[in-house]
């Protein structure tokens, strides 16, 4: 397939030289052009604008926030603007349902096919192609599309033709792994003041009751206080646990645990964690009880 990706950060270049390896062509944007020269590279084309992103069968979007997904969609030279009628435009960011529900009936009135497809995977699984894809869309858009995800992910979960479903559970999901992490790293807290080693915990914990991936993962990083480099920017953790207050307030949904991780987050903001893995939001218990700073 001809293939437009815009978005080279941790998750997008991982994914876009999956992309390269399975066969497809993939022309590259990114604001910094150092990484597409990484990826021009591996054998992608280079593209210096949106709209030469968007020349072939699919463009695929994999931006920080909102703001990021509406400039390069909606601008006077975006993806609207340039993506020929009939391709499709894959959203793998983690969007709002708002947006979801706007890029949806944009393109629709365009004449292009819209499909989101936010990814669950940090980015080793990405360079691995291990990542679980969670897709939404009219079916044959998605159909187009697979084998995309096919390239990328170990697995896709498709959750019917309303694009927003995806982001929706897209949204939950990392709501569920940041409650995880704000409850690791209190009960480490406990027993780490009480002189229990961190990593023994850990293999106790997923040696018994807790033998999954997010304990590992994430109670690994906290064990050995690794939140450097970031693999997922505690800045973007706020951003995401937002997006859960919103959904919840739009479908009037309470979620108290969602609102105390929003200011857990922001606590650990403004105290300089800001550029630390979301995971060091997990440590502010122990910082509180006696230990150093995560940051």
């Amino acid at each position: 397939m001809k293939i437009g990706f815009i978005g080279l950060g941790n998750m997008g270049a991982a994914m876009a030289a999956n992309l390269l390896n399975a066969g497809h062509e993939v022309t590259a944007y990114n604001r910094s052009p150092d990484k597409v020269a990484a990826l021009a590279a591996k054998g992608a084309r280079p593209a210096t604008s949106v709209a030469e992103a968007c020349r072939g069968d699919v463009v695929i979007t994999m931006l920080a926030n909102d703001e990021a997904v509406q400039a390069v969609t909606f601008g006077a030279d975006g993806v609207l603007a340039a993506l020929p009628a009939g391709a499709v435009h894959v959203s793998s960011s983690t969007i709002s349902v708002d947006l979801a529900e706007r890029l949806t009936q944009a393109h629709a009135e365009a004449g292009q096919g819209f499909v989101s497809a936010p990814v669950f995977g940090r980015p080793e699984a990405a360079a691995a192609a291990k990542l679980f894809v969670v897709a939404a869309g009219a079916q044959a858009a998605v159909d187009a599309v697979t084998p995309v995800f096919d390239a990328v992910g170990q697995r896709t979960f498709v959750l019917g033709v309303e694009p927003k479903a995806a982001n929706l559970v897209k949204i939950s999901g990392n709501f569920l792994i940041a409650s995880v992490i704000e409850s690791v790293g209190e009960a480490m807290a406990l027993v780490g003041k009480a002189g229990v080693d961190k990593q023994q915990y850990l293999d106790l914990l997923t040696s018994t009751l807790f033998d999954a991936p997010v304990y590992r993962t994430y109670g690994g990083l906290l064990a050995r206080d690794q939140f450097t480099p970031a693999g997922f920017a505690a800045t973007l953790g706020l951003k995401d646990v937002k997006l859960a207050l919103s959904a919840g307030e739009a479908l009037q949904v309470p979620l108290p645990v969602a609102s105390l991780l929003r200011d857990r987050f922001l606590t650990l903001l403004a105290t300089g964690g800001g550029e630390l893995d979301w995971s060091a939001v997990g440590a502010l218990s122990a910082w509180e009880a006696g230990a150093d700073h995560p940051a």
